[in-house]
């Protein structure tokens, strides 16, 4: 499906149309539009793949999806919303929705005792549109409802006040249009070397090239709804990529860590005799099949039968070794003859790459016989239902090849077993599975946050949230005995919710392993040992129990913190307990991606202890529709994010809080007025005595958002302790007073300067790193910073390397507030 119909608001009496796409071989002419899953009459409205509605009626309200097909199948789009308004009736109330910032600490509490402030928020929702030209299909961008006034509001903190911009009215305008990213890096899934200038094909369009260290970003085509990415060595080492990666359509980049699998060394075979190859006999354990090709079986590509030598390579993915998950192509789906996308369950992949010996041409096969032993099947009904099955590589979906069927096993020594048997003809380089469609479904809710409060309105959007789909051993849900599929899904404003094999009768029959990472950074999930909390885990008891919660580290303190196992127990429809989420079946998806905060669900937060952050005028950097253009953003362009840091060098024997206060410096509009607060504590480095540095981010100096002046921003960075300025970085004093105005230094407990335009590098101590995702820029400058370096990466503190300005601090007389303090409790005398 390549043209998805859209969600649309209308006014009742308008019209509105629908419009759909499909691509195949052969082209699809048929389409069929469904109602809330109800087929329309083709006679009534006149339908081919655009459906036009017109006098609007409520009760014409709902969800569209079409339906194409051909005698080689079917495909569904995505629903979309049809909203029908009453006339009169506004689609975009005035007054704000509630959204709340965390204020400084040294911000007096209200009276529930919270230092959280209202700041309000428009929901990036659609507004009524008139209608377009019908001939245009998907070409407008829409209304959304978004923010048409803020108010500056001062609060008093420890004597002086705090701006702090505020929605005051909400209203419809052009949608916010975003690029939507999706960035990463691609390894082998043995060494971890990088793909090197590597080939990325979109569909059958070749899109770029991986970079030296096997970095990639891909700009996501509108209206994508399954981004399907082939990643080839062009020196073919590595069996061909083929990945459903996750993004996120509100705007911003995902990132993807792409693992491949290496291709297993050629064999030397005789093309005129018969031959058998075993599938998935490393490790010392027994082969899960072979694959039997007979005399006379390898063919050129014009058909002539090849006798001479052959260099056979054939690369097996097993299941049962769990560190594979990762190096698995596509997400284990087909389309069944409904259209509908529906999982498998694999027990093993393989690919093959044929040659002649003498010129290394590809070579391709006549029938050959796929064989599996029966015996690794653990799951009865599953013998019944295995199928052979090949990867399309331009639409991640995997195509029925034959059906597997019992034969007998009078085959040398394996006399006693029964193998399944399939057939196939290899006329392409595709990558082959042993696969069966499962139908025990389930949804899993997960949240992200951003702090161990799990505060509602402190959830993070645009984590991948990755779910592993176990075969637990019998009476041993803890040691898995093979994966069977995995799924990825990044997180909205209302978490999200992963598709999981599930079964009502045995709770441990399937378990699933659990992770979040937000651009590149692994998040944490809720402690399990020594006590489990269920309060904090997010699910109540007895259903908690039932679902056999465990933190990776639950008995070896030495693991990570960052992944939980469960049973995926479906929930029991007579059982209260059970029916409030996190596992939910799968046909209520809606009531899982709606489901209220209070509702059960499972968690992931971000550590971060030790930052905090304030911005004048709100931003959630996980959701970038929340950005508003107003000359105190801190990121004053949508579309591309600057981060700036400085690193500062601590002599002493604590670890410290630093502030940057950032302020505008030049630019008129600004000047002299807050941008925001940033709040970091300094890391320890391990190999200096006494010393600690700290990352600070401050606003970088730039365009604000009307682009037509500068602004050099005002930033002061204050250590908070009993600490005095000892040096200053000798090159970037230099561009300083070569730049001027010149900041005055005149306290020795603070460095101020007017931050510089150009980003320095790391021989200045400053940090800038541009990119389309706000936090994956921060975790790269954060990074270099670490390391001291404009290009490294480091998540140890290497304290004197790379240091914009150095203080020193001592343990403070008992009793003598510290200069910070004195900056809080008395800012004119201070």
């Amino acid at each position: 499906m390549v043209l998805h119909p859209k969600t649309k608001v209308r006014v009742a009496g308008q019209e509105v149309t629908f419009c759909c796409k499909a691509s195949g071989t052969p082209v699809p002419k048929k389409y069929y539009w469904y109602h809330n899953g109800t087929l329309l009459e083709r006679k009534v409205h006149r339908y081919g793949s655009r459906l036009v509605l017109r006098g609007l009626a409520p009760e014409q309200a709902g969800t569209y999806h079409c339906k194409a097909s051909t005698e080689a199948g079917a495909v569904k789009s995505a629903p979309a919303q049809l909203t029908v308004l009453a006339q009169g009736q506004q689609s975009c109330k005035p007054e704000p929705e509630p959204s709340f910032v965390e204020l400084p600490s040294e911000c007096p509490q209200d009276a529930a005792g919270s230092r959280y402030y209202n700041v309000g928020r428009c929901p990036p929702a659609p507004c009524a549109d008139s209608p377009a030209d019908p001939s245009e299909c998907g070409a407008d961008a829409g209304r959304c409802c978004g923010v048409r006034r803020m108010e500056m509001r001062e609060i008093p903190c420890a004597g002086s006040l705090l701006p702090v911009k505020v929605v005051a009215e909400c209203g419809c305008g052009p949608c916010a249009q975003p690029r939507v990213l999706v960035q990463g890096r691609v390894t082998a899934a043995d060494t971890g070397e990088p793909l090197r200038f590597g080939q990325i094909f979109l569909g059958g369009r070749k899109v770029g090239f991986t970079g030296y260290k096997g970095s990639f970003t891909i700009e996501v085509p509108p209206d994508t709804r399954r981004l399907v990415a082939r990643f080839v060595d062009r020196q073919q080492r590595f069996v061909d990529a083929v990945k459903v990666l996750p993004f996120n359509r509100r705007g911003g980049a995902v990132y993807q860590e792409v693992k491949m699998l290496r291709k297993k060394e050629p064999v030397d075979l005789d093309g005129s005799r018969s031959n058998a190859i075993p599938l998935g006999e490393a490790g010392g354990r027994e082969p899960v099949g072979e694959l039997v090709l007979p005399a006379g079986t390898f063919l050129r590509p014009s058909g002539e039968v090849f006798r001479g030598i052959v260099k056979a390579s054939v690369t097996f993915l097993d299941p049962r070794d769990m560190a594979t998950a990762s190096a698995a192509s596509s997400d284990l789906s087909f389309t069944d003859a409904e259209g509908e996308i529906v999982p498998l369950r694999t027990y093993g992949m393989f690919a093959v790459d044929f040659r002649e010996g003498e010129t290394g041409a590809a070579l391709q096969t006549g029938p050959v016989e796929v064989r599996m032993d029966a015996g690794q099947v653990q799951m009865p009904e599953h013998l019944q239902k295995m199928k052979l099955w090949s990867l399309n590589p331009e639409t991640g979906l995997w195509e029925e090849e034959g059906v597997l069927r019992p034969a007998g096993g009078n085959r040398g020594k394996r006399e006693e077993r029964t193998f399944l048997v399939g057939n196939l003809e290899i006329r392409e380089r595709r990558l082959f599975n042993l696969d069966v469609p499962e139908d025990r479904r389930c949804f899993v809710k997960v949240r992200a946050y951003s702090n161990e409060k799990f505060n509602p309105y402190e959830q993070l959007e645009g984590v991948v949230i990755s779910l592993i789909n176990l075969e637990p051993q019998p009476g041993y849900p803890a040691n898995p005995r093979a994966w069977g599929r995995f799924d990825s899904v990044v997180t909205g404003p209302n978490g999200a919710c992963l598709p999981a094999f599930c079964d009502g009768q045995r709770p441990d029959a399937y378990s699933a392993y659990v992770t979040a990472t937000l651009g590149g950074e692994e998040l944490e999930a809720v402690a399990s040992s020594p006590k489990l909390n269920p309060n904090a885990v997010g699910v109540s008891q007895p259903y908690l129990g039932k679902l056999g919660y465990r933190r990776l580290d639950h008995d070896d303190p030495n693991l990570k913190k960052t992944a939980f196992q469960i049973n995926v127990a479906k929930p029991d429809p007579n059982n209260v307990d059970e029916t409030n989420g996190p596992i939910y079946p799968y046909r209520s998806l809606e009531e899982c991606e709606e489901a209220p905060v209070s509702a059960n669900h499972l968690r992931f937060y971000r550590v971060e202890v030790d930052k905090y952050e304030y911005n004048v005028v709100p931003f959630k950097e996980s959701d970038l529709t929340s950005w508003t253009g107003d000359y105190l953003s801190w990121w004053p362009n949508p579309q591309e994010f600057r981060a700036c840091f400085i690193k500062v060098q601590i002599e002493g024997p604590q670890e410290y809080m630093v502030r940057s206060r950032n302020v505008g410096g030049s630019h008129p509009r600004t000047r002299g007025q807050l941008y925001g607060l940033r709040d970091t504590r300094s890391v320890r480095d391990t190999l200096l005595e006494n010393t600690s540095g700290a990352c600070v981010e401050f606003k970088c100096s730039g365009m604000l958002f009307d682009q037509s002046l500068v602004d050099r921003t005002l930033v002061s960075i204050v250590p908070q302790g009993s600490c005095h300025r000892t040096a200053i970085n000798s090159l970037l004093r230099e561009y300083l007073s070569r730049h001027p105005p010149v900041a005055e230094n005149n306290h020795t407990a603070a460095f101020t300067m007017l931050a510089p335009v150009d980003p320095l590098g790391h021989n200045y101590g400053i940090y800038t790193v541009t990119d389309q995702n706000p936090r994956l820029a921060k975790e790269i400058a954060i990074g270099r910073c670490f390391d001291g370096t404009s290009d490294g990466f480091s998540r140890e503190m290497k304290a004197d390397a790379g240091t914009a300005v150095t203080f020193t601090c001592r343990e403070r007389p008992a009793g003598r507030e510290s200069f910070f303090q004195r900056l809080l409790t008395a800012p004119a005398e201070a």
